[in-house]
C-alpha cells in the first residue's frame, strides 16, 4: 500500500485553465499538486491547439503579404511546399512557452506529477505514474481542468493520414493541393481560411447555411468575402452521405443531394469531447451530462463541494482565456478569497485570416433588446493605417443605444481585431459614451481610429435623428 500524500489543492491538468487554477493556490500560500498524463506541461493548448496553429497562420499571413507586394513572388505556393518549412518556428515557440509554463510552475512551489489521475473517493485520488508506480494523493481541493481532444463520429474514418482531425492536421509532412473541411465552427474556419491563405483549394461543407451561426451576420459575410478570394468555397446546408479515401489519391465526400468532392486531404472538425471518461469520476460521486461534459455552477464548483472543474470540460466558450479565468476564480472561491468583480462581457477572439472579434451585444441581439438602435461603422481601408498596411477587408462596428450615446457591443473583423477589441472591453466595463470616442485623442495612424470614426458615425446619425424629431 503505497504512501497517502495530502494536498490543499490537486489540480487534475496542465492546460491554460489547470495552471491558472494551480498558481493561484500558491500564490494564496496553499500546497499545491497538478497532474499532468502528457510528458510537458501545457496541454493540447501548447502542443496541438492555440499555438501550433497561431504559428501556421503567421506564416500564413506572412505568405500572404508577400504575395500581394511583389507580383514576382507569382500567385501560388508549391503544393510541394513542407508543412514543416511554414511552421519553423513551431518548436522555438512550444519549447519557449512550456518552458515559461514549467517555470511558473517551480517558482511557486506547486509539485508536479506525470502520469494519470483516477479518483478513488471525492478526496482521494490514485496517480499511475509513468515508470508504473502506484501514488495515492487526497486533497481538501480539486480542481478538474483535463481538457478536451476532437470528437471523432464514427460514421467517418478519420486515419490521421487521409482524413484528419485537429490534433493530426498538422503532421501533414506536404501542403495539400485541395482539402475538405467539415465543419462551420471556429477550428473549422480557423484552418479552411489558413490553408486557403497558403494557397490551397479549400471546401467547407456544413450543415449550417453559414459558418460560426453565433457571429454578427455582417462580421462572417466580410470574412467570407476574403476567404472566397483566396479561392475558398463554403458548402452550407449539406448533410454528408459517405465518405471514403479512395486508396490511391483522393478523399471522396458524397453528399445527401448528390454533389461529390474530391481532395488530396480532408480536415474533420465537428466539435470537440471532454477527457473525462478515464478519471472514474463516478467513484467521486458526480456524474456527466449527454454530452459528457461536468455540471458547475458559476463559480464552477460542481455537485461536490470541493470538487471544481474548468476549461473546455463544463463547455463553452471552450476559450484558453475564459478557461484561465475560471481556473482562478474557482481556486479563489474554494479558499473563500475574492473573485473580483468578474467579467459579464467576455471578448471573443477568432484567428480566421481575417481576424474576428467581438464583446457585448452584436447588432441582432441588440435588436431584440432595444428597439431602434444606432450603429456606427469604420473600415480599416478607409483610415490612414488601413491604407498603409494593405488590410483590404476590415471593419469595426459599435452598437449604442436609441439615443446613441451609450455602448451596447462593439464588432470587428480585420487584422489586429483580436488586439482591438480590448479598448472596446474596457469602454464598456466603465459604461463610456459613444462621445468619449470622439473627444480623446487617439495616435495617427492607427487602426484603433476606427473607434472614433465610427463613434462620430453614430453621432451623425443621432444628430439627423434629433433634427428630424424636432421638424
Amino acid at each position: 500500500m503505497s504512501t497517502v500524500i495530502h494536498y490543499d489543492i490537486v489540480v487534475i491538468g496542465s492546460g491554460p485553465a489547470g495552471q491558472k487554477a494551480a498558481i493561484q493556490g500558491a500564490k494564496a500560500g496553499k500546497h499545491v499538486a497538478m497532474i499532468e498524463r502528457e510528458p510537458g506541461v501545457g496541454g493540447g493548448c501548447v502542443y496541438r491547439g492555440t499555438i501550433p496553429s497561431k504559428t501556421l497562420r503567421e506564416s500564413a499571413l506572412q505568405m500572404d503579404r508577400m504575395k500581394r507586394s511583389s507580383t514576382a513572388l507569382g500567385k501560388q505556393i508549391p503544393s510541394n511546399v513542407l508543412v514543416s518549412t511554414l511552421m519553423r518556428r513551431l518548436d522555438e515557440v512550444v519549447t519557449s512557452h512550456g518552458d515559461y509554463m514549467m517555470n511558473q510552475l517551480t517558482r511557486n512551489g506547486i509539485t508536479l506529477f506525470h502520469g494519470r489521475a483516477n479518483f478513488c473517493s471525492d478526496r482521494l485520488i490514485e496517480l499511475l505514474t509513468v515508470d508504473g508506480m502506484t501514488q495515492m494523493l487526497t486533497a481538501d481541493t480539486i480542481v478538474i481542468a483535463t481538457g478536451s481532444r476532437p470528437r471523432a463520429p464514427v460514421e467517418i474514418p478519420i486515419d490521421h493520414e487521409h482524413i484528419l482531425d485537429s490534433d493530426s492536421i498538422l503532421s501533414m509532412i506536404y501542403l495539400p493541393r485541395s482539402l475538405t473541411v467539415l465543419g462551420g465552427g471556429i477550428i473549422a474556419s480557423e484552418y479552411a481560411s489558413i490553408f486557403a491563405a497558403l494557397g490551397v483549394q479549400v471546401t467547407m461543407i456544413d450543415k449550417a447555411d453559414r459558418p460560426l451561426q453565433f457571429f454578427d451576420e455582417e462580421l462572417i459575410r466580410t470574412f467570407m468575402q476574403s476567404f472566397e478570394l483566396d479561392g475558398g468555397r463554403y458548402c452550407g446546408g449539406q448533410k454528408i452521405k459517405t465518405i471514403q479515401w479512395d486508396g490511391i489519391s483522393q478523399v471522396v465526400t458524397t453528399l445527401q443531394d448528390g454533389q461529390v468532392f474530391t481532395s488530396d486531404k480532408m480536415l474533420v472538425a465537428l466539435g470537440r469531447q471532454a477527457n473525462l471518461e478515464d478519471l472514474s469520476i463516478s467513484a467521486a460521486g458526480l456524474t456527466l451530462t449527454e454530452k459528457g461534459m461536468l455540471v458547475v455552477n458559476e463559480h464552477c464548483q460542481t455537485a461536490i463541494p470541493h470538487i471544481y472543474g474548468v476549461g473546455d470540460l463544463i463547455g463553452p466558450p471552450g476559450l484558453a482565456s475564459t478557461a484561465m479565468e475560471q481556473g482562478r476564480r474557482a481556486v479563489c472561491h474554494a479558499l473563500g478569497l475574492s473573485e473580483g468583480q468578474g467579467a459579464s462581457i467576455i471578448p471573443v477572439g477568432i484567428y480566421t485570416i481575417p481576424e474576428m472579434a467581438s464583446i457585448g451585444l452584436d447588432e441582432a441581439a441588440a435588436h431584440v433588446r432595444y428597439r431602434g438602435i444606432l450603429v456606427g461603422r469604420s473600415r480599416f481601408n478607409e483610415i490612414a493605417r488601413g491604407q498603409i498596411s494593405d488590410i483590404r477587408n476590415g471593419l469595426l462596428k459599435l452598437i449604442a443605444d436609441p439615443t446613441g450615446e451609450h455602448l451596447l457591443g462593439i464588432q470587428i473583423v480585420g487584422e489586429g481585431a483580436t488586439e482591438l477589441i480590448h479598448l472596446g472591453q474596457m469602454a464598456l466595463q466603465h459604461a463610456a459614451t459613444i462621445d468619449s470616442f470622439v473627444e480623446n485623442i487617439f495616435n495617427f495612424p492607427t487602426l484603433a481610429e476606427t473607434y472614433r470614426v465610427a463613434a462620430l458615425d453614430i453621432v451623425g446619425q443621432r444628430q439627423r435623428l434629433r433634427a428630424s424629431i424636432a421638424a
